[in-house]
């Protein structure tokens, strides 16, 4: 189905062949005085230097050519030559219609679906899910489903780090603590233990612990660094630890994640690509892709173009070990071997630019990807307190992320109880579905390269561009749905109708823009765009509300017109904070 604006654009340019001229003159946007017309071109302006006319007689004369046209009510030229449109009752009653009966409400699939990997989560494996980690989970899922619902197979891949020192501080530190374990017993040749020998409320204490520890006694960091060492050569006690580590932390992470509605296709970790590492560091030398610097082994990934420094690409330190750019680009290489992604884009903290870099320009000059291979990296900004600093706990630490939901579920709560009739179990599932609107819309209605304040405050009020006020809206419409129902009505049976107000039909051309907004927002990877569309929907459809009787409206025909009307705007509603990554509930 082709956008509207396509469409109005296709009519302006038969008037503009029909009077004389070029058809490339006729493209239509949206106005930017809404106070004079819905839609513009400026075209004439652009001819008249082309044509030698002055562009108000131009613009008259194409004026002339849309006189009995169905698509544009008005046609208006206006002085010094813009075209002034209001588009046509008729017609955009016909495209709703359309809409409404296209299963994606116009959006068109691609001819050539895009495979897609998505890098997003990072978390560490035996870390606690922190704060700093919600921009990545949250812009992630929202772009792998915008994706999804714009026609491209997606992967999302939370890619754990899972083999560093992180492993080999928890192991030491259980071996201070229970030396007497099997893990620790060279000659143990039997099975050992099913159940962990820590919980992960342990664990979260654990790591912490054996990291300032490491910080301050030299002797433990090295101590430290020798078991991961033994870990990753695959001393037998020290993977079946590492494994009930991972089990552990899996199942603490899923929940975490889980209560943010973000989901991944694929568990996996740097532990993947190890055994890939050597192969790919061997065929790096001897395709001299690789060479030796101060003892190091590096590529070289600066271009003559360049007008900053781009550091050479460190594929294995001094001392032969491998670092976060090996695994990375042993990950791309896996990656191409079992999808063959076409594009493959990383969420991550924008600071890490420079990185990224240079492991995307050594993926290339070592043709570990295709030449069509995208690689995109999505720095996103940080989440800061009111103090403008990186959000923190009231006590000066770093809060967990589950932390941040509780808290955030628990406001919620205390204002859905508040002047509320609702049973106790109800107000807590309905405070647990809008917490996650308030989280997710506060962060995704920022451009993700921006920073944001978190103000937990602003993001749980029902009022502003909020996650509580877009589900506000979309309950106020279900409710009238339900009470037409009540009445005997079926919304599935109603059909639309032309305007007869201003409010209704700003309503109606908000809901036409959907599919160019989807779009747009799926090629730039750009979930705010999706927010600022539903804001600006949420808006358009209260004012309607506020202007229109609809269920006690006495026609019948236009009640139906009307219902027909709510019914498209909450399914589009919904289908975009779907893609955002939450849901609404029946009543608030």
């Amino acid at each position: 189905m082709k956008k509207i604006l396509d469409m109005l654009t296709e009519e302006m340019q038969k008037a503009f062949e029909a009077a004389g001229y070029d058809k490339a003159l006729g493209k239509v946007t949206l106005s930017n005085r809404p106070d004079l017309c819905e839609y513009q071109c400026n075209g004439a302006m652009a001819g008249a230097k082309q044509y030698k006319k002055a562009p108000l007689l131009i613009a008259q004369e194409v004026a002339e050519q849309l006189g009995d046209s169905h698509v544009f009510q008005e046609a208006e030229a206006v002085a010094p030559g813009f075209l002034n449109l209001k588009i046509s009752g008729g017609f955009l009653r016909k495209y709703l219609e359309d809409m409404k009966e296209d299963s994606k409400f116009g959006l068109t699939m691609p001819e050539k679906p895009k495979k897609i990997i998505i890098d997003y989560g990072g978390a560490n494996v035996a870390k606690p899910l922190h704060v700093g980690h919600i921009r990545s989970a949250v812009i992630g899922e929202s772009i792998k489903r915008i994706c999804r619902y714009a026609g491209h197979r997606v992967i999302g891949d939370v890619h754990l780090g899972d083999w560093g020192l992180q492993m080999g501080l928890v192991i030491t530190w259980l071996q201070d603590e229970k030396p007497d374990l099997a893990y620790f017993d060279e000659e143990f040749e039997g099975e050992y233990p099913k159940e962990a020998p820590f919980t992960i409320s342990e664990l979260a204490e654990i790591y912490p612990a054996a990291s300032a520890k490491s910080k301050e006694d030299p002797a433990y960091k090295a101590r430290a660094m020798e078991a991961t060492y033994k870990l990753q050569k695959g001393v037998r006690g020290y993977r079946a630890l590492w494994k009930h580590i991972m089990n552990v932390s899996i199942a603490d992470l899923k929940k975490n994640y889980s209560s943010l509605n973000v989901e991944f296709d694929l568990w996996k970790g740097e532990s993947d690509v190890q055994d890939l590492i050597p192969d790919m560091v061997n065929y790096m030398k001897e395709k001299g892709y690789a060479h030796e610097s101060e003892g190091a082994l590096v590529v070289d990934v600066r271009e003559d173009t360049d007008t900053r420094e781009i550091p050479p690409c460190m594929i294995l330190k001094s001392d032969g070990a491998s670092l976060y750019n090996t695994t990375d680009l042993a990950t791309i290489m896996e990656r191409m071997r079992l999808y063959d992604p076409d594009e493959i884009i990383y969420v991550v903290d924008k600071r890490q630019d420079l990185y990224f870099e240079q492991v995307f320009r050594c993926a290339r000059k070592t043709g570990l990807v295709k030449p069509d291979t995208e690689l995109k990296f999505l720095g996103f900004g940080t989440m800061n307190g009111k103090d403008g600093k990186p959000f923190k706990t009231r006590e000066g630490g770093v809060m967990r992320l589950e932390e941040l939901v509780r808290d955030t579920r628990d406001e919620m709560y205390k204002k859905i109880r508040e002047g509320r009739d609702m049973p106790e179990e109800e107000a807590g599932q309905v405070a647990e579905m809008v917490a996650v609107s308030a989280l997710k819309y506060g962060d995704l209605s920022n451009q993700a390269s921006k920073d944001y304040v978190f103000d937990i405050d602003r993001f749980t009020s029902f009022e502003g561009d909020t996650g509580p006020y877009i589900l506000y809206t979309i309950v106020r419409i279900k409710s009238i749905l339900n009470k037409y129902k009540e009445q005997g009505g079926d919304p599935a049976r109603t059909s639309l109708r032309a305007a007869e107000n201003e409010a209704e039909k700003a309503l109606m051309m908000q809901l036409t823009q959907f599919s160019a907004m989807m779009q747009n927002a799926c090629e730039e990877t750009a979930p705010h765009k999706v927010c600022a569309y539903i804001y600006d929907l949420a808006n358009a459809f209260n004012h309607f509300y506020h202007e229109t009787r609809i269920l006690g409206e006495e026609n019948e025909e236009k009640k139906s017109g009307l219902i027909a009307l709510l019914a498209l705007s909450r399914d589009i509603l919904e289908t975009c904070i779907d893609v955002l990554g939450f849901s609404a509930p029946e009543r608030m």
